[in-house]
This record gives structure tokens, C-alpha cells and sequence, in this order.
């Protein structure tokens, strides 16, 4: 995607609170579709909600934001999520079907075509989605 034009894209930063996870996937949600790509609009949304409560409950510092980022090129659909806590890695967990807990990356890798962590540029850390567009 690095070297793909981008077509569509958007920045937003949120407050680390827990009313942003619902503003956030609303945005999303509404972008994606207003972006043409109404059909994987659900499960980027959902993505977004899942990331941003990761962010909230273990990359969030008080005073410092959370920023939310959509881009598209004619090849993809690509959301990150970036956090100040580059120390805080996520990674999918085995989970029991006890668990309330634990399955948020999970659902990343089932809904995105990939994902993945990065250190962000200065301080913290972006965790992100794809998505392959049919291209044609």
C-alpha cells in the first residue's frame, strides 16, 4: 500500500476515553461507505472499535491522544490505530471459552485480510488493518 496513490484517507485524533470507541466506528462506518466500499464497511468498523479499545484499556496516557487513520488506495483499505505506549505490544492470546476477554485481536485476524504493529514515527506505537479492493 506504501507506494499505491491514496484516494481517500482521513486523520482523527480522539481522547482517551471510552465515548471515542463509538464515535470512532461511527466515522469509520460512514466514510468507508460514503468511500464506495459499503460491503467491508461493517467489519472495518468493527476493527476500529476493537483497536480503539485496545488503545483505550493498555496504549492510552493520560494527556495524550489516540489517533484513528483510514486510507484508501485502488488496491486497499488500510486503518490504523496509533497509541502512545510503544512499550504496551498487542498480540493475539489463547482464550477458554470462559474468557470474557481476550479475543479483540482475534476478531482482527478473522475480519481483515492482515495486520500488524509498528513503531509509530516520534512516540508510541500503530497497530493496523487491510483490506484487498477488488481492483477493476
Amino acid at each position: 500500500m506504501p507506494n499505491d496513490p491514496l484516494l481517500h484517507e482521513d486523520r482523527l485524533d480522539y481522547t482517551p476515553v471510552p465515548r471515542s470507541v463509538p464515535l470512532a466506528r461511527t466515522r469509520t462506518a460512514r466514510l468507508v461507505v460514503e468511500w464506495g466500499h459499503s460491503d467491508v464497511a461493517g467489519d472495518v468498523a468493527l476493527v476500529v472499535s476493537e483497536l480503539m479499545t485496545n488503545a483505550l484499556l493498555h496504549g492510552s496516557i493520560r494527556g495524550r491522544l489516540i489517533r484513528v487513520r483510514l486510507a484508501v488506495t485502488g488496491a486497499a483499505l488500510r486503518v490504523e490505530v496509533s497509541d502512545p505506549r510503544a512499550e504496551r505490544v498487542p498480540w493475539p492470546r489463547e482464550v477458554s471459552g470462559e474468557d470474557q476477554f481476550g479475543r479483540g485481536l482475534l476478531l482482527v485476524g478473522a475480519l481483515a485480510g492482515r495486520w500488524g504493529v509498528e513503531p509509530r514515527e516520534g512516540v508510541g506505537k500503530t497497530v493496523w488493518a487491510e483490506w484487498g479492493l477488488l481492483v477493476g
